[in-house]
């Protein structure tokens, strides 16, 4: 007899539905050979906690006893934490598109007992609507479709493994000089008024944006920058920004930034915050200086673990309706700040009687702050704006606030920590280097692994337990983060961890990502681990997503890690990673900006070795130039002076004792001159 599984879960999201009637099952070896025994499909339901419309489909099937009932007697029913199993969930999302159907969350499969997808598709209501069957509908269809035509249906999942077949090797094709014109061809695709590609929904595309900052930094294409700058610009002063709290929600539904999808999640804020530093470091603008400060300041208030570690994303939802504890109405504000004060801050804030928004339970008018209308000009810290801020928040902290997802998954902390570092250097903030070290220390002591068959670090971590071996993308973005560590001269890891340096730690991880995750049919990185007993196939994804996809940073890391250590194995490795997938981005550039701007990189990067007595002026001022043209390396302590050598594709300038002299230096490659 079936029993719902999931009070066993550790995940948040699948602990939300640990009560339902539905007989869920957690996705594993065991769960695929209990479909096998009872000779059912399975139906899997794949969605994460701060999801919409996840939450709308549980209220309206999977706590209904009738819909429930209907599951429960023809399906195997699996319920995944696509957070907890990206692996998983790539899988079947790739299935998806390969029927044809847009994909998204819920996302809703029908599956063979071995796995094999046979359809699928996202959201189902309750009733028929919109051209979409029913959910039960579905269910009955497949049930007798099981019974009757199971022949038909097992064919259809026999196409299901051709999703993994291996990509014949090309010679390599991918030309540097051709990402300016791609760049450029980016830029004319960008809504010039509100930034963002054109049209809505917008989202920030992160590795495009940082792609195209760094194509300006090689080439000088202003229409990139200017296209970045924009959009930068206009997400600070949307909706789709908190300007009380600080940090940046998931995307914005309209073409002005606007009106967000609430939810916030870690990996958006941590590439945001990087683009942000960079945007910063061109423009000087304080209107990027502050967001970083105020979105790291929530990072550290609301989105950190006792342990150190940060938590994965913040829902959408609170008291069952979206974006409720965001949301303000005129007369809230006028009886919080008084006339005066109310009637500057509604004016700066675009706050009106009659709204910008309605509130989507009652249907009442409502504001999101904003200021889209007063441009990035306006001094907010006039007129005691910030204390009329800290007002607001504090009457709204008093709110439901949305549930919090507070699993630490170790490849969203890798990119967090790595972005903190880099902040911390760019703006001189000790206390946000702290905070990185803090989080990495949490994530190699807590996440690790000690068993040989298995990557060093898991990927998900909750309530004390880890939980599921880790993916590439854990080890390679924490690769990322202990070499910045290293970089920024934090303190050492702790040395029970078996590497007593940061740079212990970016050894024992590039080795082991050649060894579990290194592809021989295809020459890419598998997303799941070769010892995954539980992946029906193991796909070697290389597009970028909302993240990027790790072979673009693997590249970047490998280059680090062979100037930190002197050992140009590591070079030949990340020379390598691009000729094998020169090919696959020569193809479709701009579905691969991550791999694009490691090939930029790769190309222009320049080693700054600093060494003597009293480094501290050069090394703070080659920390806090843009790290995507630079390496920051550690030399001898010896009784000269201090001075920094600067090397670019293997030639090295004179040393030079002045920081604007290296600045120059780092920042005009290819006008470095050889020593003599």
């Amino acid at each position: 007899m079936l029993s719902n599984e999931l009070r066993h879960a550790t995940s948040p999201y699948l602990l939300q539905h640990a009560d339902n009637p539905v007989h869920w099952q957690l996705w594993s070896a065991a769960t695929l050979a209990l479909a096998t025994r009872l000779d059912r499909p399975i139906l899997l339901s794949i969605g994460y906690a701060a999801c919409h419309w996840c939450h709308v489909m549980a209220h309206e099937s999977f706590e209904d006893p009738a819909v429930a009932a209907l599951m429960n007697a023809s399906f195997v029913n699996v319920k995944v934490d696509r957070e907890e199993r990206p692996d998983i969930d790539h899988i079947y999302m790739t299935a998806l598109h390969a029927m044809g159907q847009q994909g998204g969350w819920p996302l809703t499969m029908l599956l063979a007992p071995d796995g094999a997808a046979i359809w699928g598709g996202t959201y189902f209501p309750p009733h028929r609507a919109h051209g979409r069957p029913s959910f039960t509908e579905v269910l009955h269809h497949f049930a007798r479709a099981w019974r009757d035509q199971r022949p038909a249906l097992l064919e259809q999942a026999g196409h299901f493994p051709t999703l993994a077949r291996a990509q014949p090797h090309t010679t390599p094709a991918l030309d540097n000089a051709e990402a300016a014109p791609w760049a450029e061809r980016l830029a004319t695709a960008f809504d010039p008024v509100n930034g963002g590609f054109r049209g809505a929904p917008k989202f920030p595309n992160a590795p495009v944006l940082d792609f195209m900052l760094r194509a300006d930094a090689h080439f000088g294409i202003s229409s990139a920058r200017k296209a970045v700058i924009t959009t930068l610009e206009r997400m600070c002063l949307g909706g789709i920004y908190d300007h009380l709290r600080g940090g940046f929600a998931r995307y914005s539904v309209d073409e002005r930034w606007l009106v967000p999808h609430f939810e916030k999640m870690l990996y958006d804020n941590a590439q945001l915050i990087d683009v942000l530093t960079r945007a910063w470091q061109i423009t000087g603008a304080a209107l990027f200086k502050t967001h970083v400060a105020e979105t790291i300041d929530w990072i550290a208030a609301e989105m950190t673990a006792p342990e150190g570690a940060f938590h994965a994303s913040l829902d959408a939802d609170s008291e069952g309706v979206e974006g409720r504890f965001y949301l303000w109405n005129r007369e809230e504000i006028l009886s919080l700040l008084g006339p005066e004060a109310a009637a500057r801050f509604c004016d700066l804030y675009d706050v009106t009687a009659h709204g910008n928004f309605h509130d989507e339970g009652t249907g009442a008018p409502v504001n999101i702050l904003n200021r889209l209308s007063n441009g990035a000009d306006n001094d907010v810290t006039m007129f005691g704006i910030d204390a009329m801020k800290t007002q607001l928040l504090t009457a709204r902290n008093r709110r439901t606030p949305p549930g919090c997802d507070d699993k630490v998954l170790a490849d969203w902390n890798g990119m967090m920590i790595t972005v903190l570092a880099h902040a911390a250097t760019a703006f001189q903030r000790p206390d946000w280097l702290a905070m990185a070290r803090r989080a990495a220390c949490f994530v190699c002591e807590s996440m690790s692994s000690q068993d040989p068959n298995l990557p060093p670090l898991g990927h998900s971590w909750r309530a004390g337990k880890v939980q599921h071996p880790g993916l590439a993308t854990d080890q390679v973005f924490m690769l990322q983060a202990v070499l910045a560590l290293h970089e920024a001269r934090a303190a050492p890891a702790p040395s029970d961890t078996g590497a007593t340096t940061w740079l212990g730690w970016a050894e024992g991880l590039a080795k082991a990502i050649d060894s579990h995750f290194y592809d021989a049919a295809t020459r890419k990185l598998a997303q799941a681990s070769l010892g995954a007993g539980d992946v029906p196939l193991r796909l070697c994804p290389t597009e970028d997503d909302a993240i990027p996809n790790p072979h673009g940073p693997l590249v970047e890391a490998l280059i680090q890690l062979a100037a930190h250590t002197g050992n140009d194995a590591w070079l030949s490795r990340a020379r390598r990673w691009l000729d094998d997938l020169s090919s696959t981005v020569a193809t479709q550039p701009l579905r691969h900006c991550g791999m694009l701007s490691a090939s930029l990189y790769a190309e222009h990067v320049a080693e700054v070795t600093i060494s003597g007595l009293q480094q501290e002026s050069l090394r703070v001022s080659a920390l806090a130039s843009r790290h995507d043209g630079r390496i920051v390396i550690n030399g001898p302590q010896t009784d000269a002076p201090a001075q920094a050598i600067v090397c670019i594709q293997q030639t090295c300038a004179l040393p030079v004792t002045d920081p604007d002299a290296m600045l120059n230096l780092i920042a005009a490659p290819r006008k470095a001159q050889p020593a003599s």
